[in-house]
């Protein structure tokens, strides 16, 4: 008998060292998270303000103790046009709106995604009429605009007219993989050497709407993250016709075109008090992941499992 479970144990010691070895397809520290924090880490300027309402996904990136929030604003009372502002903090918590906002002053800039890449970095973002485009800065502050993508057919000739917004991009071995959506439809993906002129790797989404309810009527790519040898995206869907509601899910891939999604999505299921509160930025502070939500204001959960790994 002793020997028995002696062989038992050294069985169910190597199984769960397998499963380590192969990692869990949708492990906690990606999934599980406590509450968000009861007030608003932030909330653009106030009644009166040009950024009195944050708009659509902000992008958080820390570089050290330097944490940088690039937002949207907008104050539908004063105009209709939607800008670009910074905002910065040293703990990711206490943030400090930049005395140079709005950081571009006459160009609509939405539902931005931000990437450092040898010594610039670039700014893919929705601009009027829901039309990626790309904007350069060398200092996070100041950008430079460099006009829509084109984005082409996978036979070449560019896509039919119309939406294609929430960019979300990822950098993988000098190949820009751009995430983008058809009025919330369904997420398709195209990829670049230049990281200008993208080409759809097929015409059909990859990231469909459906059929679970929770993404039934909308669906949209927020950002790719890499962890433990899988690409994870983190994307805001509505299981509502006239999306009165959004909720923030997940999807695992392993080579950024096939993707599975979570079985316990939502992942942060419709808050009854804001509905709509979505729009999900995942950062490491060091110790543990941090899941941002920035619409319609900047909320923080942290995720339970410290010191998880980052690869």
């Amino acid at each position: 008998m002793r020997r028995f479970a002696a062989c038992y144990c050294a069985v169910v010691l190597l199984l769960h060292s397998a499963r380590m070895r192969a990692g869990e397809p949708f492990p906690a520290e990606l999934v599980e998270f406590g509450p968000p924090s009861a007030e608003a880490l932030f909330a653009g300027g106030g009644p009166d303000a040009w950024d009195r309402d944050l708009r659509e996904r902000g992008w958080i990136i820390r570089e050290g103790n330097r944490w940088s929030l690039w937002y949207t604003g907008s104050n539908s009372d004063r105009d209709p046009v939607r800008r670009l502002g910074l905002a910065t903090s040293t703990d990711g918590l206490n943030w400090t709106r930049s005395a140079v906002n709005p950081l571009v002053r006459d160009a609509w800039v939405e539902d931005v995604c931000v990437v450092r890449h040898a010594g610039w970095y670039r700014m893919f973002a929705e601009g009027e009429h829901d039309i990626a485009h790309l904007l350069l800065s060398h200092d996070r502050v100041h950008w430079q605009r460099c006009g829509p993508l084109a984005i082409r057919l996978a036979a070449g000739g560019p896509i039919p007219d119309g939406p294609r917004g929430t960019p979300a991009v990822w950098l993988e071995r000098g190949m820009w993989h751009l995430y983008y959506e058809r009025m919330d439809r369904g997420v398709w993906l195209a990829t670049s050497r230049d990281g200008r002129v993208f080409t759809n790797v097929s015409d059909e989404p990859v990231l469909a709407c459906g059929p679970e309810p929770y993404d039934l009527h909308a669906i949209a790519v927020d950002q790719i993250v890499r962890h433990q040898g899988r690409y994870y995206a983190f994307y805001h869907a509505s299981p509502h016709e006239d999306r009165a509601t959004w909720q923030t899910c997940l999807a695992m891939s392993t080579d950024l075109v096939r993707w599975t999604k979570y079985a316990g999505n939502p992942l942060l299921p419709v808050d009854p008090e804001a509905p709509k509160r979505s729009s999900a930025t995942l950062v490491h502070d060091g110790e543990r992941y941090r899941l941002y939500t920035t619409h319609p204001d900047v909320r923080v959960r942290f995720g339970v499992n410290a010191h998880a790994a980052r690869r």
